[in-house]
């Protein structure tokens, strides 16, 4: 299997991270894994940092990583951003433009012989022309097209709304050039993969949830106090649900309550300082384990407002035995039911409420971390998930649908 990958996800300590790594684990049961991935400066800063993150890999692949070249090139993010405006394309396609990894790509596909091509993101469409007639699974971890709407609806700055309403509209076109050419879409959710087949009717679709490590996340001996949300602030949604949390959620519970408040993930040493003094909530940035934070915790909250695809943070919380309370686009996609696993509030007062709710009534949250404990043992177990995936790929080689791949264009061709 050639593994192409547009994160390195090693150590695995987010969404798509976590995803992508135990994916990857449990592909090389059935497969000898070659993977080309890129990684972010701001994830992996140092050689050496790099150099570990590939070594922990290397147990299940053999890992070549490349930077993002923007990173590393003066004026090549607005490059980017300007070839994207110009030729009417996704600015992801121009962004992971790398001469190294496309090198190195036509190296291997010259050198080996590959059954299978896993494309973890369609932002890698641009290499899809130089996979000639290899089957390609195509990974979606979200609608891009509609988490890019709904940023646009909660951004301030109109150019900067059009400018992403733009995007959104490039990155739905990018989807419908190759939908229909690829193998096998895979989608996190069913709603996912029915918006995919709504996109190009005919398109071939299946699910292969989010998943958890049951083993590993497991419910802790006492249920808490106080209140826990994880997700690093350097990515939009994650930051706009800090913010709705600390400026619309904790105005309205305080006047009743006033329960310790923690965000769990990166975010810059300012804004560590900002939200204590301001807000009163402990921001500790990146950890290595976010267990010991979440065991702390009687509510654990997500309060999204931007999003796509599923929340691993949930099923994390779930196999912890955890009560969650979630706006609507927190917890899409999963098996959610409102009063039974988790309480689902999409009004500021409503969410308040059910928190305070929460954090007043042990019974309660007694019965929503069970639940959701079973629901991830029935549902969200890796190993589980991994059994059929691992189908899905065998199915795809011995179906013989490479031939569908006849319509992708030469490389260099005409996109």
């Amino acid at each position: 299997m050639l593994f192409l990958c547009q994160t390195l996800p090693y150590p695995p300590d987010g969404g798509v991270s976590i995803r992508t790594y135990h994916v990857m684990r449990l592909l090389a049961h059935a497969f000898d894994v070659t993977a080309l991935c890129f990684f972010r400066a701001s994830d992996r800063p140092t050689s050496r940092d790099v150099a570990a993150s590939v070594t922990g890999l290397s147990e299940f692949a053999t890992v070549q990583a490349f930077p993002i070249p923007q990173e590393h090139a003066t004026g090549r993010l607005l490059w980017d951003h300007a070839r994207s405006l110009l030729r009417g394309r996704a600015y992801t396609v121009f962004a992971y433009e790398s001469r190294a990894f496309r090198a190195r790509l036509e190296e291997l596909l010259a050198d080996e012989s590959f059954d299978l091509v896993h494309m973890d993101s369609l932002d890698l469409s641009g290499y899809l022309p130089a996979l000639r007639r290899l089957p390609i699974v195509c990974v979606h971890h979200n609608i891009e097209a509609t988490l890019l709407q709904r940023r646009a609806g909660l951004e301030r700055s109109r150019w900067r709304a059009a400018y992403i309403r733009h995007q959104s509209r490039l990155v739905e076109r990018e989807a419908r050039r190759w939908l229909g050419r690829v193998a096998l879409n895979v989608a996190v959710s069913p709603a996912d993969c029915d918006a995919l087949m709504r996109l190009v009717p005919g398109a071939r679709c299946a699910v292969v949830p989010n998943g958890v490590d049951v083993q590993r996340f497991q419910p802790a001996a006492a249920s808490g106090t106080g209140i826990v949300g994880v997700g690093g602030i350097n990515w939009f949604p994650n930051h706009d649900a800090l913010m709705y949390l600390a400026t619309e959620l904790l105005p309205r519970l305080r006047t009743r309550q006033h329960p310790v408040v923690r965000w769990v993930g990166r975010a810059s040493v300012e804004d560590q300082l900002r939200y204590r003094a301001t807000y009163d909530i402990e921001l500790p940035g990146y950890v290595d384990d976010v267990r010991p934070f979440v065991e702390q915790a009687a509510c654990f909250v997500v309060p999204l407002r931007v999003g796509g695809g599923t929340r691993l943070k949930i099923l994390d919380a779930w196999a912890m035995g955890k009560a969650i309370v979630s706006t609507s686009i927190g917890c899409e996609g999963l098996a959610a039911v409102d009063g039974e696993n988790i309480l689902i509030r999409d009004t500021a007062d409503g969410f308040a409420e059910a928190v305070a709710q929460v954090l007043a009534d042990i019974p309660l949250r007694e019965r929503l971390g069970r639940a959701g404990r079973a629901t991830v043992e029935q549902q969200y177990g890796w190993e589980l998930i991994g059994r059929h995936m691992v189908e899905l790929y065998r199915e795809v080689i011995m179906s013989g649908v490479a031939e569908s791949a006849s319509v992708f264009p030469a490389p260099g061709g005409a996109y």
